[in-house]
């Protein structure tokens, strides 16, 4: 991962933990209505991936496991992980593109209510994503990819001064580049064949010249309205549109996004596209049902989108009827590192990425709340227009002062934690019945999100060596990590 140019390391914050009786009192232990969704508390589990599932997209026993574990913890809501719309293959990520995955949902829903005795609202967070190739060998790209086509043949002759190459067959030109020096390549290369050679080929919103792709506005609100319509069958408290980071949604609102079609440009072309797959969930589902949105308060790369915009996108979304506004920041492949031959590019390894994820290895900001001010501006922008949508902020929040802070200062009005949940996935229980003590406190190096870039199995560093001769544990592929933590003694806990 990306790190400051003079990095700094920080230590954790400092806690103080409440007594139950100051925690009962607390906001972030008030209820708060989310649509028509009621939260017992402001406590909040963003999406994680923990690379789970089956490679066709089916709830496992361990999604099962792992899902069960935090709603234990009680929080006031969870929301599951990135869950694909389409029915394609992706991997061992969680798919709701078809009929035949709602079985297997509906016992994640079902799981989760029995493991919180009903105390923990749950989500579904659904994504649309473009194709994204692993980085090829060299005499793979140019063999099989690679289009030869007459501005090689020209380029190669300018660049070596032998105009013999304006005649040469494609067999010739693709063994010669074979052999080439990086710097030959890129001057007989265009910008795209160079990324795909050395980054591994990504399709954009942009490439309209990608029938799949310039047909994106007609397509998704149906595709994204089914994959809803499936959630709620399942029985889901509502859904999360991921309009954040990488992916397809997040690319129509960049301000990279240029496309000549009226999808693209201006913040109102760009925003149209969500709001047309809004209106058409909502259609779909009802006004009766939860409906949210991740997006992202700053792109934090060159020439994106950054929070002016994110602003302007917060209000909108408010004015169109989403029932809460969730702000993350930064993930991007646009300045992600260069992956291993055989790899994919991964989202969360440039500067961009370590904004959504900061570790304590930082700069003289440090990581702790780092992206709140973001979800301060888009609240504020948005209650100025009139609007009362509820604004979830999220990263490096793990202290019970911190949380409460953000709240009475009217930054937000529900507090997420991925990495402090997942370790310790208890805490905000523990916050509310005073053992504040005993909560196992997120470090912040990303020892999970390492795993995550490697597709493992996400585990917790604090936890996942720990009493591995637990009779009935499930274990990594390797025999080394239990996959979910040791369980908090549920004796302390009164319904």
């Amino acid at each position: 991962m990306w790190h400051p140019e003079h990095p700094v390391r920080h230590s954790i914050l400092p806690a103080r933990w409440p007594a139950a009786d100051e925690a009962a009192q607390s906001l972030l232990f008030a209820p708060i209505k989310i649509g028509g969704v009621p939260l017992e508390s402001r406590t909040w589990v963003p999406a994680m991936v923990p690379w789970r599932a089956t490679e066709d997209g089916f709830v496992t026993d361990n999604i099962i496991e792992w899902y069960g574990r935090f709603a234990s913890g009680r929080p006031g809501a969870i929301v599951v992980e990135a869950t694909g719309v389409r029915d394609i293959a992706s991997g061992p990520l969680l798919r709701i593109g078809h009929d035949r995955f709602i079985p297997g949902l509906r016992n994640l829903v079902e799981t989760v209510r029995r493991e919180s005795q009903g105390h923990t609202r749950l989500f579904i967070q659904i994504i649309d994503f473009l194709a994204v190739k692993r980085r090829p060998e060299k005499e793979k790209f140019f063999a099989r990819f690679l289009e030869v086509q007459a501005r090689h043949r020209a380029a190669l002759a300018r660049a070596t001064g032998d105009a013999r190459w304006i005649e040469a067959d494609d067999s010739r030109v693709r063994d010669f580049l074979i052999t080439s020096s990086d710097d030959l390549l890129d001057r007989v290369l265009d910008e795209r064949e160079l990324e795909s050679l050395r980054f591994g080929y990504r399709e954009r919103v942009t490439d309209m010249d990608l029938p799949h792709v310039s047909e994106l506005p007609r397509v998704l609100p149906g595709i994204f309205a089914s994959a809803a319509e499936r959630a709620r069958e399942a029985g889901f408290d509502g859904v999360e549109l991921h309009y954040a980071h990488a992916y397809t949604m997040a690319s129509f609102l960049s301000a990279k996004n240029d496309r000549p079609d009226g999808y693209g440009g201006s913040r109102d072309n760009r925003v149209r596209l969500p709001i047309e797959v809004y209106r058409e969930v909502r259609r779909r589902v009802g006004t009766d049902y939860t409906v949210g949105v991740r997006f992202l308060g700053d792109e934090a790369i060159e020439k994106g989108s950054h929070l002016e915009d994110a602003v302007y996108f917060g209000v909108e979304f408010a004015r169109a009827g989403f029932d809460y506004l969730s702000v993350s920041k930064g993930g991007k492949f646009d300045d992600a590192k260069q992956p291993k031959v055989g790899h994919a590019v991964y989202p969360y390894t440039g500067r961009s990425g370590y904004e959504c994820m900061p570790t304590v290895i930082s700069d003289e900001l440090g990581p702790f709340g780092r992206n709140v001010p973001l979800a301060a501006a888009i609240k504020r922008a948005v209650n100025d227009a009139g609007f009362a949508t509820p604004v979830v902020t999220s990263g490096g929040i793990s202290t019970f002062e911190q949380a409460e802070d953000i709240l009475r200062n009217g930054e937000a009005d529900i507090i997420g934690a991925a990495r402090q949940s997942l370790a310790d996935p208890d805490w905000f229980l523990k916050l509310r019945l005073g053992k504040g003590d005993e909560i196992r406190r997120c470090v912040f190096t990303n020892y999970c999100e390492g795993l995550d870039q490697m597709h493992k199995k996400v585990t917790c560093k604090l936890w996942d060596r720990v009493g591995l001769d637990e009779p009935g544990i499930s274990m990594s592929a390797d025999g080394r990590r239990r996959l979910v933590p040791p369980r908090w003694d549920r004796s302390l806990i009164s319904d």
